[in-house]
């Protein structure tokens, strides 16, 4: 019935990108913590989520580089362990799915907060098993289907923005100026202390990523949904607060958990109290279904690498969902719920978020800075490398700013995922991080291995759906030459003649004589650098390829700068249709704008042949 090694299915459209990461943002942040921050900083409060949605994007472009490049199940904890190794990955699978696993527990939990506003009379039990049944409820939910669970969450974050858009526009029509004053408050110590507390509230906007592997088109739908869905809340919250800011009077807005309520009861009475409260139930049921949907996807992937034990990573068969991994990221919840201190423990899930956020830009930086050619992102995180460094130094102070006993925590957390990769993980995590590449770049060649590049390469195939055709085959089976010194090019056709010959099981001889008397006709060196050598042979069913790369340069003729990649196609004449297409599937190849640069920086065979493997062009089923 489940399947340890069995992939997830691209179910996900960008709608439903948009809406896992909108309804991920919005809940306490929009309907609980503005009346705490109004507090402090008065009308400022609109400018206070502003700046805090700014504060987001280092974290968001970098976390969206990542996982078009990256696409798969466990996004932060991916690229983390991918470029910094496993016990860093182990650190930050753990902490992603700690910190979402108790942000959608506290989330069930603030349903209470409002459903008193419908009902006075619960009590805290009642509510602690309302939450419990919502949470039985997206267990089910998720362990049936990612695609129904998608579609949950957009009906459910599609109604939440039509209740919040008819408070926005009905509001705005009863507003009064004079609350507006003072927009910016004189300590501006306080305003950044507020912008703090308001930034972790646009944290989940990047869980989306924990989900590519289950998002159809990944090259597009991840970077357009996450970052329409930022634009689109950002604009919310500023809408919304800037109409609530105006309804209310300032004791009324600073003494208020629930300021929307208060609001839309000002607006339409009772039945806009509700409303509201109802609007606010939706965000916190909606933030809970994407949390689960996300943090059950870390445990999967840390499984699959062999730093979790291997019944995370089964997938069942008919639903095609990680249910092991989802069972036990709903059980922690429940617990959670009924017995831990989630306002307390929130705080540090914070901390780590912050903490998480300055590993992305890292593992963004390092993957960069790594040059492997296979690390293809289909969206390029802009103004690098200043925004990273902005990013790293403003989460730094962010970091610094919340607090001891958070610190101290959240250090205890760390502690015991060091202790926890030490004992049970050892020496069974083998791939070379990107960091490697780094040194590598620096130290010895030999130190980097190719298992990253590799990886990588098989992403691609599967995000830019490759389809192998006979082309592609015969590159995987070619002979690969890598010749280190410049070389005359009659010795570099002895090294090519013979190498084919041993092959096709052919005289050598007769094959040198051959290149040489084509050369001598008219050379095959078709630009600067660049040189197709082919000829026609004897025989039946006949065709080999030799891919050769002469950084120091091979002088095909006194005309045109020596040759530093060459294709030399040899093929009998009823294979005339296959060499055709040959010559078109690597003149596509080499037209590619980065292909010279790429072919020169490569560092091995292997990633030669990548260069080609993984080439945008035409491909024909053979």
């Amino acid at each position: 019935m489940y399947n340890q090694n069995r992939k997830l299915i691209r179910q996900l459209s960008g709608i439903d990108v948009f809406s896992i990461a909108a309804g991920a943002m919005i809940s306490s942040g929009l309907f609980v913590l503005p009346g705490l921050v109004y507090a402090k900083v008065g009308p400022a409060v609109i400018l206070v989520y502003i700046l805090a949605g700014v504060l987001i994007l280092p974290a968001l472009f970098a976390k969206t580089e990542l996982a078009t490049a990256m696409p798969r199940a466990g996004g932060s904890y991916f690229f983390i362990e991918r470029s910094m190794g496993s016990a860093a990955g182990t650190i930050g699978g753990l902490a992603s799915w700690l910190s979402l696993s108790l942000k959608s527990a506290f989330a069930l939990v603030g349903i209470g907060v409002f459903a008193t506003l419908i009902n006075p009379n619960i009590t805290e039990w009642e509510i602690k098993f309302i939450a419990i049944g919502f949470c039985v409820f997206f267990i089910i939910l998720n362990l049936r289907s990612v695609k129904l669970t998608g579609k949950v969450q957009v009906f459910l974050v599609m109604l939440l923005i039509a209740l919040l858009s008819l408070y926005i526009f009905r509001g705005a029509m009863a507003l009064n100026v004079q609350r507006y004053a003072p927009l910016i408050p004189l300590d501006r110590r306080v305003l950044l202390a507020a912008v703090g507390m308001v930034f972790i509230s646009f944290g989940g906007l990047t869980k989306v990523a924990s989900i590519g592997e289950e998002i159809k088109d990944p090259v597009k739908n991840i970077p357009y949904g996450m970052i329409l869905a930022f634009f689109v809340v950002l604009l919310l919250y500023a809408l919304t607060l800037f109409v609530t800011t105006g309804l209310l009077d300032r004791d009324e807005f600073a003494h208020s958990l629930t300021p929307l309520s208060t609001g839309g009861y000002r607006i339409f009475g009772t039945i806009g109290g509700v409303t509201m409260a109802f609007a606010a139930i939706l965000a916190f049921v909606s933030t809970a279904n994407a949390g689960i949907l996300s943090a059950s996807r870390f445990p999967m992937a840390m499984s699959r690498d062999q730093l979790l034990p291997e019944f995370f990573a089964k997938v069942n068969k008919r639903f095609n969902t990680p249910h092991f991994s989802i069972i036990f990221t709903g059980i922690f919840m429940i617990v959670s719920i009924l017995f831990l201190n989630l306002g307390n423990l929130v705080k540090v899930a914070s901390t780590m978020k912050i903490i998480l956020f300055i590993f992305v830009i890292l593992a963004c930086i390092i993957m960069r800075e790594s040059r492997i050619l296979n690390y293809k992102p289909a969206f390029i995180s802009p103004l690098y490398p200043w925004l990273p460094m902005v990013g790293l130094i403003a989460y730094g102070f962010l970091l610094y700013s919340m607090g001891s006993v958070a610190l101290l925590v959240t250090g205890g957390f760390v502690l015991a995922s060091i202790l926890w990769h030490k004992i049970y993980v050892g020496e069974k995590a083998m791939r070379k991080a990107a960091l490697i590449h780094i040194v590598e770049r620096v130290t010895a060649k030999e130190i980097a291995g190719d298992s990253l590049g590799a990886e990588l390469r098989e992403i691609l195939e599967e995000r830019d759906e490759i389809v192998e055709d006979r082309f592609d085959r015969l590159v995987k089976e070619s002979e690969i030459i890598d010749i280190g010194k410049q070389i005359t090019l009659i010795d570099f056709f002895k090294i090519v003649a013979k190498k084919i010959a041993e092959r096709l099981n052919i005289d050598a001889r007769q094959l040198l004589d051959s290149f040489i008397a084509r050369e001598e006709d008219s050379t095959t060196e078709i630009r600067p650098g660049l040189a197709i050598p082919h000829i026609t042979i004897d025989g039946e069913h006949k065709f080999e390829l030799v891919i050769a790369r002469c950084e120091a340069g091979i002088d095909f003729t006194q005309d045109l700068p020596p040759v530093y990649a060459a294709f030399i196609l040899v093929g009998s004449r009823d294979e005339r249709s296959f060499h055709l297409r040959a010559l078109s599937a690597i003149a596509q190849i080499t037209q590619d704008v980065d292909f010279d640069k790429n072919w020169l920086r490569a560092k091995n065979i292997e990633e030669l042949r990548d260069i080609i493997l993984l080439a945008k062009r035409h491909r024909k089923s053979a």
